[in-house]
């Protein structure tokens, strides 16, 4: 009984052996199919990312297209600017966005938070605008930089206020300068190198939020 069993289980073994065998040829051709396609596919994706790299770094908008453009639009290509610029950024405006149309990450700079208002032309942007981004820009969404930027024009007082209380601007004149004539939003507007905190600041910080020995 026991060397029947055995001599069933030594006969499947084989079997399937024989199986696998005759099914490796077919098995190695389709890992080699999907190990080409996904290498292919990636090699596709590289260079997407090149053509689009090389497109950006010569990108030119005019100010008649960002007139033409829809408010979403313009954040788009606010945020493809700040790429070409040498930026990682991500167009993030919505309904309650609370003063961030685009954020963008800079190795020096940190981070930078626009404010896009489109407007038709000639229109104003008043002092109120750079009121809600200094309320914003730091408090909610951490900015070391925020900046107020349109296809129209900015108050005498709203300019002022900016520069006061450190929130850049970009007016329509700025605006065809970065856009059209292709000089970087940081050389545009001498935008500062983050600040980095000294590290006996951050101990004695993380020192005072420790509990005490006498609590």
């Amino acid at each position: 009984m026991v060397a029947a069993a055995g001599w069933m289980l030594l006969r499947t073994t084989a079997v399937l052996g024989h199986a696998a065998l005759r099914a490796w040829p077919l098995t190695a051709t389709v890992l080699a199919t999907a190990l080409a396609y996904g290498m292919w596919r990636m090699a596709r994706s590289a260079a997407r990312r090149r053509t689009r790299a090389v497109l950006l770094a010569r990108l030119r908008i005019t100010l008649e297209e960002f007139d033409a453009m829809d408010d979403r639009h313009f954040e788009y290509a606010l945020r493809d600017l700040l790429i070409r610029d040498g930026f990682h950024a991500r167009q993030v405006g919505r309904a309650g966005d609370q003063g961030a149309d685009v954020i963008a990450e800079h190795p020096r700079l940190g981070r930078l938070v626009i404010q896009a208002k489109h407007t038709a032309v000639a229109a104003r942007v008043g002092s109120h605008v750079m009121y809600q981004v200094k309320g914003t820009a730091g408090p909610v969404h951490r900015a070391d930089i925020a900046v107020v930027v349109t296809n129209g024009h900015l108050t005498r007082d709203a300019k002022t206020w900016g520069q006061r209380h450190h929130i850049y601007w970009v007016d329509r004149d700025r605006l065809g300068q970065w856009a059209q004539d292709g000089i970087p939003l940081q050389q545009l507007l001498r935008l500062p190198a983050r600040r980095r905190r000294r590290k006996s600041t951050r101990l004695a910080r993380r020192a005072s939020s420790l509990p005490s020995a006498t609590s």
